[in-house]
């Protein structure tokens, strides 16, 4: 089972929680983290400074797709970021964690 960890950030504490909900809800994460951080980027040619919070999420690959299209659906960005990281090294027992609580 390949497995990935799939980041985006929130401007809100309340939008992060809503996409991890419904993210464990139906069972398309094992694990969420959510991690206050401070942004630093450029947008429509202006240097931005934001806080927002980073969610981690720990999933199989093969459900990048529908994770995608939920945060496309519930975020408030215009592009949000979503990008997945193979995970190249994981623990037999994590990595079975991961399976029994994921579709």
């Amino acid at each position: 089972m390949k497995t990935i960890i799939i980041q985006t950030t929130c401007k809100t504490k309340k939008e992060a929680q809503k996409i991890t909900k419904i993210l464990l809800r139906d069972k398309l994460a094992a694990c969420v983290q959510i991690t206050n951080i401070k942004s630093f980027y450029t947008w429509k040619n202006k240097l931005c400074k934001d806080n927002e919070k980073l969610l981690s999420i720990k999933t199989k690959k093969k459900n990048f797709t529908k994770i995608k299209r939920q945060i496309k659906e519930i975020h408030s960005y215009d592009l949000p970021e979503i990008i997945a990281i193979d995970i190249q090294n994981i623990s037999k027992k994590y990595l079975k964690y991961i399976g029994e609580n994921t579709k």
